[in-house]
């Protein structure tokens, strides 16, 4: 792994609407015993209560939850919102190759082990449902709800082991026919997949070669109304494209491929999840062109969420913290307050 890139400091200051003081822990190098990654997150709220760990996804960074901290900090909640290796003000491997997603999940745990939190209510969004979702499954005894906001663990659900191989050559036979969209509507049109996972192909695609990829472009795209300044801080840790590694290969990890390395360790975390008695919240908006349709399995398959009152968030694209945060942020609170530690 080369020497990670690290954003300025005076590309983070002023930024509208998020005014909370930077922190950092450092977290080892996968591939250098005697280099650290400097990961940075957001803690607000009193430190003696228990966490509420808000995880992004991608291209964006903890900004993503600005409007949300302070109804849990006023609720009486300390609430944690990290940024992905890659992402916001943490430190940035510039190879592609850097980023895997058992790396992710690995930085992930050692962030939580940094950091020392124990009766955690995940709050998990896109690929922060991916990670998070692992690290509770791998390590159930530090969490202690669940609240899953279009995300999704994907798993090869439902193809065998016996079609793995065709599916998956001829999903990688269509990714090489797919066009490189460049342009705001057609990257509309790569975020709406379907359930063969074909059209999440067009999204891959976009991320991996388009020559101009812009954190804002990608949330107005989703419906988020975002006037500049908050454009220009939703794209602020990427001064330029070689910063935008990360941000890039996180499509392409997705396991959609039935033959993706990650797909027994995801089939692991169904299995645990499959014996989670403690809460699960699916908190799903009724206009995400990415997830929908993925709370249905979180329902039906985790034992926790089947006495839960399951919301559906209305009038929210993919990023519903970005559109309707107060909605979500309430039914997180409900969901706290009706399951008590």
């Amino acid at each position: 792994m080369n020497d990670a890139l690290r954003t300025p400091d005076d590309r983070f200051a002023d930024l509208t609407g998020y005014a909370f003081a930077p922190r950092y822990v450092e977290l080892p190098d996968p591939d250098r015993a005697s280099k650290t990654l400097r990961m940075h997150y957001v803690d607000e709220g009193p430190a003696q209560a228990a966490p509420i760990l808000c995880l992004h996804g991608q291209p964006t960074w903890s900004y993503l939850y600005r409007h949300m901290i302070p109804l849990f900090t006023a609720a009486g909640h300390r609430v944690v919102a990290p940024d992905f290796i890659g992402f916001g003000r943490s430190d940035k491997p510039p190879r592609a190759d850097d980023y895997t997603y058992a790396r992710h999940v690995d930085w992930l745990k050692a962030f939580r082990n940094a950091t020392d939190l124990t009766n955690i209510t995940l709050v998990c969004q896109d690929w922060g449902g991916l990670i998070g979702l692992r690290a509770a499954a791998e390590e159930p005894q530090r969490f202690a709800r669940i609240v899953a906001a279009n995300t999704a663990l994907p798993d090869a659900h439902g193809v065998s082991d016996a079609d793995a191989g065709r599916v998956s050559a001829a999903m990688r036979d269509y990714y090489a026919t797919l066009p490189v969209h460049q342009s705001a509507p057609a990257m509309g049109m790569a975020m709406r997949g379907d359930q063969s996972g074909m059209g999440f192909l067009h999204w891959v695609k976009f991320c991996a070669e388009t020559p101009v990829f812009k954190v804002s472009d990608v949330v107005r795209v989703s419906g988020g109304r975002l006037g500049d300044a908050e454009a220009a801080a939703y794209d602020a840790p990427f001064p330029d494209d070689s910063y935008m590694a990360g941000a890039r290969r996180f499509p392409s990890l997705v396991p959609i491929m039935p033959d993706n390395p990650a797909i027994p360790a995801n089939r692991a975390a169904w299995r645990t999840l499959e014996q989670w008695h403690k809460p699960f919240l699916t908190a799903f908006s009724d206009g995400d062109p990415v997830t929908a349709g993925a709370h249905v399995r979180f329902q039906q398959s985790v034992p926790g969420a089947k006495r839960q009152e399951h919301v559906t968030i209305a009038g929210a694209g993919h990023f519903l913290q970005e559109e309707k945060p107060v909605e979500l942020a309430n039914a997180v609170l409900r969901f706290i307050v009706d399951n008590p530690l």
